[in-house]
Parts: structure tokens; sequence; C-alpha cells
């Protein structure tokens, strides 16, 4: 049966407690940490001299589609009725929106060591300790619109910038690819500061704490920003239907930089081994509402 996921700021405090209650109990098994060592497995610059699948690469959208897939079936799990929701963060963009209150992502860290005190999430409770992350803080950490360096979420005309683009990726199908929605939303930029992060970037940047590297599955935010993601991915392709969904659809050849560092549309992604042209659209699985 398909499943809609919901804009955070629509659930009813029963849905909001059916999701945090499932995200608690994967911790508990510790199924949810597992998610957190894939993600920090998976993240690979493209400084690196190796596959990457995850991010800084064309499969930065279907890779990620994957891997909220099987977070949202290992909830499931738990309680068939929930699912994933979104945060639309080019409208609830302050630590005042209800997505920050104590019955969902719980608030901002606090000022000293930027530890998060308040919600489900909070250390002191005793239900959400950290064992993978990049320091060896076992406590959540969150810095929200990084006050002493402040920086925004990104807007609306921020989002339209990248949905206008028609195509989907172009080379070098990296973190300086030039054009392309999948970079464009990504959000790497060859800018200078702030600028540097656009779009999904950005939003990690904003949270801060961490939601910053690889480990940033650690904060439970992380997945309302990737269905997030993953929505605008699909209104992408809405708009742009004469437009190739999925691109490089040849891997490039030995003589290019990415020869075996990136994966074309028919070739497997690991760890599941599934194609990214298998996973460009989500009929039958979810829907948004």
């Amino acid at each position: 049966m398909v499943h809609q996921r919901k804009n955070q700021r629509n659930l009813g405090r029963a849905e909001r407690r059916r999701f945090v209650d499932a995200v608690l109990k994967l911790k508990r098994r510790g199924e949810y940490d597992e998610f957190v060592r894939m993600h920090i497995d998976f993240y690979v610059s493209d400084g690196e001299q190796r596959l990457r699948v995850a991010h800084m690469t064309p499969s930065f959208f279907p890779w990620h589609r994957r891997f909220l897939l099987e977070f949202e079936r290992a909830l499931q799990r738990v309680d068939p009725g929930v699912a994933v929701p979104y945060w639309d963060w080019t409208k609830d963009r302050s630590p005042a929106a209800s997505l920050w209150g104590a019955g969902l992502m719980g608030g901002n860290g606090r000022r000293s060591d930027r530890q998060v005190m308040t919600g489900p999430f909070a250390y002191k409770h005793g239900q959400w300790v950290i064992r993978d992350g990049v320091t060896d803080g076992d406590f959540l950490t969150r810095d929200l619109g990084r006050p002493r360096d402040p920086i925004a979420l990104p807007t609306a005309r921020d989002v339209a910038r990248a949905m206008a683009d028609p195509r989907y990726d172009v080379p070098p199908w990296n973190s300086t690819s030039p054009k392309g929605f999948r970079n464009k939303l990504e959000g790497w930029t060859s800018a200078r500061g702030k600028e540097r992060w656009q779009n999904h970037n950005r939003v990690h940047r904003w949270v801060g704490g961490h939601m910053l590297g690889g480990a940033s599955v650690n904060d439970p935010v992380f997945w309302l920003n990737h269905a997030f993601v993953d929505l605008l991915w699909d209104r992408w392709q809405r708009r742009h239907p004469g437009s190739a969904p999925y691109l490089p659809e040849r891997p490039p050849g030995p003589g290019s930089s990415e020869h075996r560092r990136i994966v074309a549309r028919d070739e497997p992604m690991p760890p599941w081994n599934v194609t990214p042209g298998r996973l460009l659209g989500h009929k039958g699985l979810y829907a948004y509402a």
C-alpha cells in the first residue's frame, strides 16, 4: 500500500509521537546506528580516488532515495502507520518553527557545548547516545543558524534557480559541475564564504553540530531534510519531462578523470546493487502530501 510523506508542519500530535517513538525504538535496537555507519562509509568526496555514490556525484538523488526507503521500511517494521515527514526549509526557516518543538525534533544546542537539551533526542533523557561520530561526544549537538557567524536557510528563489536548469547533471559529474540540477540542489559552488554552500548543503550548515559531515544521520532531522530533497527531485522531473531523468547514461571511459568513480544510469549502486535507473520514480511506493 502506498503511504504518504507529509510536511512536518501538518503532522498531528499523535503522528509526531508515533514517528518519534519508532525512531527511538530503532535506536534502542541498534538499528539506527547501522544507518549512521552506512552514511559515514559512503560519504566519499570527489578528492578521493574511489567510487562515489552518495555525495558529489550524479547518484546523490537515487542513492538517498533508497537510503530513505530502507530507513522508512525499518520504521514501518516497528509501526506500519509511520512515514518519514519532510521539512520544507524554504518556509519553516527559524529555530521557532514547529519542527524544533519538544514533540518532534527538539530544540537548539546550548551555547556552552551545543548539546541539545530539549525534546526526545536530548542526551539527558537517556534514549539518544551518539555512538558513531566525528568527535568523541556522546550527546547530540546543534547550532541552529550559527549565531556567531550567521547563515540563513535556502530560500524559494535558491531552489527555483536549481529547478530551472533542464539538465540533470553535467561533466565532470562532481562538486565542480558548473551546471545541472543535481549539483545546484546538492549545493556545491565555487564561491567563497557562506555562499559556498547552497540548498541541501546549506541546510546541513544551518543546523550545524552533528549535521556537519558524514555522521549527519546522528541528527534525526537528516531524514526530514532528505525527504524534502527527494520531493524536489520529483518536482524537477515533472517540470522537465523532456529531459533525461538521470545522467550520465553511460559510464565515463578510461580517459576520463571520473572513470570508475561514478555510476551511470544502469550501473549498480552499493550497498544495495540497485541501479539509479530503477529509482527514477516512486510510484507504488509512497506519495507526497
